[in-house]
C-alpha cells in the first residue's frame, strides 16, 4: 500500500491534525497489535455502546480503566501470589499483563465498568452537545412579505 503524505494538508487547516494522524495509521498494517485478551464491540443502542473483555483470572483490583483526550486505555497487572506458585503441569488460562488502547469518537463517554463472570463489561455512550445538534430553521411568511415588499419600492 501506498503512505500519502498529508503534511500539506496540515498547512491550510486548523485542528484536523487528529483526523489526519488517524488517517495515517489506518494505512500501516497492525502486525504488532496484540490478541490479548479477546474482546468484542456491540452496539446496545442508537448512541450506545458496550465493550466486553475476557479477563479471566483478574479482579477489580488488578484493573485501571482511564479515558483522556479521545482514548480509552484499559489496563490489567495481575498480582502473582505464593500460594499460586506450584508445579503447573498445563497452562491454558493467560495470566499476563495487558494494555488495550481504544480510540473514541468526538463526544463518546464512558459511563460504567462492571465486571462480571470473567468479563470486563464498559458502557459508552455518545453524547452530541445541544449546540451541534441539527436544528430546523422555520421560513415565516412575514419575511417573505418584507423581501417582496423591498423589491416592489425600486422603480
Amino acid at each position: 500500500m501506498r503512505h500519502v503524505d498529508f503534511s500539506p494538508l496540515y498547512r491550510s487547516t486548523v485542528g484536523f491534525d487528529r483526523l489526519f494522524n488517524l488517517l495515517d495509521n489506518m494505512g500501516q498494517p497492525e502486525q504488532s497489535a496484540p490478541a490479548y485478551p479477546p474482546y468484542n464491540i456491540e452496539r446496545t443502542g442508537e448512541n450506545a455502546y458496550r465493550i466486553s473483555m475476557a479477563v479471566a483470572g483478574f479482579g477489580e483490583q488488578d484493573l485501571e480503566i482511564e479515558a483522556k483526550e479521545n482514548t480509552l486505555l484499559i489496563k490489567g497487572n495481575q498480582q502473582k501470589s505464593e500460594e499460586d506458585e506450584g508445579e503447573m503441569l498445563f497452562r491454558g488460562i493467560a495470566a499476563r499483563n495487558f494494555e488495550r488502547r481504544f480510540q473514541l469518537a468526538d463526544h463518546v463517554e464512558v459511563r460504567n465498568a462492571r465486571l462480571e463472570n470473567g468479563l470486563l463489561h464498559i458502557e459508552l455512550v455518545r453524547e452530541i452537545p445541544e449546540a451541534m445538534k441539527a436544528r430546523k430553521i422555520e421560513i415565516s411568511a412575514e419575511a417573505a412579505r418584507q423581501i417582496e415588499g423591498k423589491a416592489g419600492k425600486k422603480k
